[in-house]
């Protein structure tokens, strides 16, 4: 069996964006991707299954750019204003390709979700990064049962459900969380 080269399956990757960017997720398929790139058709094939696999993968590797670029964008010295400083990103995020590219994976939602949780569980572990480097945030909060990491995760959770709504603040979960560890 031939090895797969990683740097044609980016190089695919990169032919889908600028196919979804300049004509729209509609015109990302097998063949577009393929006259992009200006290979065969079935060496995409190769790399990727069908639209959905191309999609999903898209999706994946944008989420990873932008948790990436996540650090950047924190510049508050609170947890709480972190919080709303990554809600706000996370929330243009979407507003801008990510929405689109999500809501393209209809097909595979169940593996969008399940490749997601990683990129989830990468963001809670940075929630209780920004927890334990807030000098403010009270330290007997936390016990064996009420740990910073089920917070993250709490906190994770109403984040998501925030964002899929399409709340324009977090101010009530803000103030929850002050109540809750100031």
């Amino acid at each position: 069996m031939r090895k797969k080269d990683d740097t044609l399956r980016d190089t695919l990757l990169d032919c889908a964006r600028c196919v979804a960017d300049a004509e729209g997720i509609e015109a990302v398929n097998i063949r577009s991707i393929a006259r992009k790139a200006g290979i065969a058709t079935g060496t995409v094939y190769n790399y990727f299954a069908n639209k959905d696999e191309i999609l999903l993968a898209l999706t994946e590797a944008y989420w990873k750019q932008a948790l990436g670029e996540l650090g950047d964008a924190i510049t508050s010295d609170s947890f709480c204003g972190q919080l709303e400083e990554i809600f706000a990103f996370l929330r243009d995020q979407i507003d801008r390709s990510a929405g689109r590219l999500m809501g393209s994976l209809v097909n595979v939602e169940a593996a969008g979700l399940g490749r997601m949780e990683s990129m989830q569980a990468a963001l809670e572990q940075s929630l209780v990064r920004r927890m334990e480097l807030d000098g403010r945030v009270r330290r007997d909060v936390w016990n064996e049962t009420f740990t910073r990491e089920q917070f993250a995760r709490f906190l994770m959770m109403n984040l998501t459900m925030l964002l899929r709504i399409r709340a324009q603040n977090i101010d009530f979960l803000i103030e929850l969380v002050k109540r809750t560890l100031y």
